[in-house]
């Protein structure tokens, strides 16, 4: 039986492998990791130096999503989660502003930030669900 803990325990799960291959892509090969983005040009130079604080900004967000997961901090990761929900949303905004893809935009960033943010209000249900399952018994 699918339950809304497994879903919710196999979305942060798969959100938290996006961030970490995201995140450390833009460490470790950012001119590659950078074309999908959705910016019609990017930093180069010393400038390019910013990708590498996508890369850490991305890498630490999975580290803290994974380690709320597991140490079963289900309600902490759901207001995490809807919190880094945040973070796609600016990134739309930025491609949006800087005269990016709108496909990009909206189709990678605008996308995944509704799936974070679904994936954090189903994390914060699971608690009401469980007080008003432990009322009841």
């Amino acid at each position: 039986m699918l339950t809304t803990h497994r879903v919710t325990t196999v979305l942060s799960l798969i959100g938290v492998i996006f961030i970490l291959y995201i995140g450390i892509g833009y460490l470790v090969a950012p001119e590659s990791a950078a074309t999908g983005f959705g910016l019609p040009v990017w930093p180069t130079g010393e400038a390019a130096a910013f990708s590498n604080l996508k890369g850490v900004r991305d890498t630490v967000a999975g580290i803290v999503l994974l380690a709320l997961l597991a140490l079963g901090q289900r309600f902490a990761l759901g207001v995490v989660t809807l919190g880094f929900a945040l973070i796609p949303v600016g990134d739309m905004l930025t491609v949006l502003l800087h005269s990016g893809s709108a496909a990009a935009a909206f189709g990678i960033h605008g996308l995944t930030a509704a799936l974070v943010a679904l994936t954090g209000v189903l994390l914060i249900r699971e608690r009401a669900g469980a007080g008003a399952l432990a009322q009841a018994g």
